[in-house]
Formats: C-alpha cells, structure tokens, sequence
C-alpha cells in the first residue's frame, strides 16, 4: 500500500518549500470546484496514457475528493517504477477540514 500524507503534513511542506509535484486526478469538474494551488490535473483514468509527464526525481503527491482515488493511483506510479509518491488521506475534502476552510466542500 502506497505511503499517505495528512493534509497537515502537506501544509508543513508547503510552507518549507520541499519541491514536490502535486497531482489532482479528479475529475474536471471536480477541479473547477476546489482545488491544491498549483497541482497537475491528471483524471484518473487519464494516468495510464500521462504518468510519462511525471517522470523525474521530484516526489508526487496524489489527492482526489476522500482519498480512495490517489491510493489507487499512487499504487500505479508505483508500480510503474516511481519511487517517492504519496497519497493525500483524506483528500481535498480533509484539505479543507483540517488546513483550509476556504477550499469548498463538495
């Protein structure tokens, strides 16, 4: 089962600068309604034809709405090869419950 990362730890690392690369795979829709500044919008059933674009040595954080949909892609990146990826638990949804309460709640 892939690594998970709490919205807090998330906001800990925003706040320090640690490069990463964030990754939404919602669905459009759901990224119109709330979203991570500056994450990579990547539908889950797109990531089998874009996971080559996050190829390279910065670690990847995967969110969805509750936190089922990135484990099932974290565990995808993984086992194509990347090595420093991690899921949101929680999702947006615990994002805007525990961190930011002006990311809306769908």
């Amino acid at each position: 089962m892939p690594l998970q990362i709490t919205p807090r730890e998330l906001a800990l690392q925003l706040e320090n600068g640690r490069p990463f690369r964030l990754v939404d795979v919602r669905q459009a829709w759901e990224n119109q309604v709330a979203a991570l500044p500056d994450s990579l919008l990547i539908p889950l059933g797109e990531l089998p034809k874009r996971a080559k674009e996050l190829a390279g040595s910065e670690p990847i954080i995967v969110y969805c709405h509750h936190g089922v949909r990135s484990l099932s892609a974290a565990d995808y990146l993984i086992r194509l090869g990347l090595t420093d990826v991690q899921s949101l638990a929680g999702g947006i949804d615990a994002w805007s419950c525990e961190v930011d309460p002006t990311v809306p709640r769908y």
